[in-house]
């Protein structure tokens, strides 16, 4: 099957009309203007004027986030103090490692 499929494509390749060989013929030269006329297309024509035309939009001060932060901390703050208040005079009154609070009897050198 493979045989007669690369029979029938190779015929019908061979059975086309054949046209002619033309001759070669080389691009005119352009001038030094079209050359830097190109040039300035291939570059985009307009390219340092970029931007003198686009406005960037500023984005606004997020008021709202702000105020709702600052919200957040006026509530927490007076919960953060009372914990911290209540944690150091925990802390306080047990013996810290390192410090000798005794009548100093266990170091007499």
């Amino acid at each position: 099957m493979i045989l007669v499929l690369a029979l029938c494509s190779g015929g019908a390749a061979l059975a086309q009309p054949r046209k002619q060989v033309q001759d070669f013929q080389a691009p005119r030269e352009m001038t030094a203007e079209e050359r830097e006329a190109a040039k300035q297309r291939a570059m985009g024509n307009n390219l340092n004027s970029y931007g003198k035309d686009v406005q960037l939009k500023q984005k606004p001060f997020p008021w709202m986030a702000t105020g709702l932060a600052g919200i957040v901390f006026l509530v927490t703050t007076p919960f953060a103090i009372r914990a911290y208040r209540r944690t150091s005079k925990d802390i306080g009154g047990q013996n810290a490692f390192g410090t000798n609070r005794g009548g100093g009897e266990d170091e007499e050198a």
